[in-house]
């Protein structure tokens, strides 16, 4: 068995990076990000001081074949930050081989250097083999939460002060 190794991502790193977001969202179904957003994913990840966000490599013998995009958030009831996981992925051919339980478990470390109350994610309702992954691990699914979203078109017309047809009603 190859050994898998975890770091935290560089700027060399972008183009391997880019390469996994692109296969997450063929597993997903999904758009790969378009030049624009490949462009401040590098901007936001690598030359943005502080980064929105920090990534991580699994590499197998060398080649990466995972990533986590992690950052912070504030839970004002601990007074602890929280580590959110944004992504967590690992491609289908290098699974049930440690990556992705190395990976969650350096971002598990990492949460406690940072004396984080807790670390947070999402998981797609479909995706049966991460919740398993997750709830071998103590990842405990809340049931009493309910996720919500505005998209950036949303905002737009919020900050506008426009009301949507069911607010208006």
């Amino acid at each position: 068995m190859t050994t898998i190794t975890v770091r935290r991502a560089a700027r060399d790193d972008a183009p391997h990076l880019l390469a996994l977001i692109d296969a997450l969202a063929d597993y997903e179904r999904l758009d790969r990000p378009d030049a624009p957003a490949r462009g401040r994913l590098v901007a936001d990840g690598f030359e943005r001081h502080p980064p929105r966000f920090e990534a991580y490599l699994a590499e197998q013998g060398g080649t990466p074949v995972g990533y986590a995009i992690v950052f912070e958030t504030y839970s004002s009831f601990l007074a602890r930050p929280t580590l959110y996981i944004e992504d967590l992925f690992v491609l289908p051919d290098a699974r049930c081989h440690g990556a992705g339980s190395a990976l969650f478990r350096r971002l598990a470390e990492e949460a406690l250097a940072r004396d984080c109350g807790r670390m947070e994610w999402v998981v797609l309702d479909w995706n049966a083999l991460a919740q398993d992954f997750y709830r071998r691990r103590g990842g405990k699914h809340l049931e009493d939460w309910q996720y919500y979203r505005l998209t950036r078109d949303e905002l737009l017309r919020l900050a506008a002060n426009e009301t949507t047809e069911t607010e208006a009603r």
